[in-house]
């Protein structure tokens, strides 16, 4: 399918006002990012996330309004999936001391209303995040294991053996949160699907190891594409993948409290999203190079800027038709795809925009300004 015949416009003779465009994104966004700051999600701060599934729609307004006083600090709660799941998130990667006896008492009334006869039976050892209950024999340990959990807890016998009389249970945030609505929603019951913890130093490491992760792919990159074209090709295509990386950064600091919806954080399914535009971004630039090649060694006595624009012009039909079907994909992803899929989504739609627009304005004028200001001919 072609959608442009005879395309014949002057890409290259515009590049000098977009790299002011450019240029102008990049200091807009760097300069929100420096004062403003990036949000972090729990995967590289550290915290605890929680997600609730309720059996009626929620109000998230209600939900945030009856936990602001369940002495967890500051909590932040969204959507997750319909308006019937929330997605509760803390910094706090423990449940604090002063409220962990009331979950404690909230255990072991369970545990005695439902076998009445251990009562003053068991011994109990605590450590910052567990409870473990010691009984007399083992039948009980495992009866009392398997009540607590269809009750909700996390517990579990501590061992499998036969002779096994201890209990150990898992004391989280989840727990005080389900006390802490039980008595306020109690027309709309709910369960915990899942708890997750962060702590602090894995969040550091992951941040480094992001880090790394990137530089080395566009290094790995650089590499390639020097061997394939020359070297100024692959620095051009190289500078356009931070330029498209660091410009869909800055719209996180940009839009971040500005337009509802897009409060979004950077997590390592963003970080996923990031790489994904990088691999989609350095194809269609080395489309743009292939053609370019080919049309250099076909077209020997024209100009660069003459060679370029052709080269440009043939492949644009091919860039409109796969980066509009992709656009259309990962918009449908960004409007309905929830608040899980939503950073992710946000990151390849404008990636995949400033991407494209990179291959042409970025990349490739930086190869022909090169050889204009130096007089290089490139050959192949």
């Amino acid at each position: 399918m072609q959608l442009f015949h005879n395309l014949n416009v002057d890409f290259m003779g515009k590049r000098k006002f977009f790299y002011i465009l450019s240029a102008s994104l990049f200091l807009l966004g760097m300069i929100n990012i420096a004062f403003r700051g990036l949000q972090f999600g729990i995967d590289f701060k550290g915290g605890t996330e929680i997600v609730v599934k309720f059996e009626n729609p929620i109000k998230i307004s209600e939900l945030r309004e009856n936990l602001q006083s369940t002495g967890l600090g500051e909590v932040e709660i969204k959507t997750f999936g319909d308006n019937s799941g929330a997605l509760i998130r803390t910094e706090l990667q423990t449940l604090p001391q002063n409220l962990f006896p009331k979950i404690q008492k909230q255990i072991e009334d369970d545990l005695i209303a439902s076998f009445p006869a251990v009562a003053g039976n068991y011994r109990t050892e605590k450590t910052p995040t567990t409870l473990t209950y010691s009984f007399n024999n083992p039948d009980t340990a495992s009866a009392i294991a398997n009540r607590l959990f269809l009750d909700g807890f996390q517990s579990g016998k501590v061992s499998e053996e036969v002779t096994n009389t201890q209990v150990v249970v898992q004391v989280g945030i989840s727990d005080w949160v389900k006390e802490s609505l039980k008595n306020k929603l109690k027309g709309n019951p709910f369960q915990v699907l899942r708890e997750e913890r962060v702590g602090p130093k894995v969040g550091n490491e992951l941040k480094r190891d992001t880090m790394i992760a990137i530089v080395l792919s566009l290094i790995g990159i650089l590499i390639y594409l020097a061997f394939r074209y020359k070297f100024i090709f692959a620095f051009g295509a190289v500078l356009a993948l931070f330029h498209d990386v660091l410009i869909t950064l800055g719209l996180y600091a940009i839009l971040y409290n500005v337009i509802p919806g897009l409060n979004l954080e950077v997590n390592l399914t963003v970080v996923a999203a990031f790489l994904t535009l990088i691999g989609y971004s350095i194809n269609d630039t080395v489309i743009v190079f292939d053609r370019v090649r080919e049309t250099l060694k076909i077209h020997k006595t024209e100009s660069l800027e003459v060679l370029m624009n052709m080269a440009i012009n043939k492949t644009m039909s091919r860039t409109v038709l796969t980066g509009g079907t992709t656009l259309l994909s990962i918009f449908i992803l960004l409007m309905l795809g929830g608040e899980v899929l939503r950073a992710f989504a946000f990151t390849m739609f404008f990636g995949i925009i400033i991407g494209t627009y990179s291959s042409v304005f970025v990349a490739s004028a930086i190869v022909l300004d090169y050889a204009k200001k130096y007089n290089k001919k490139v050959e192949f």
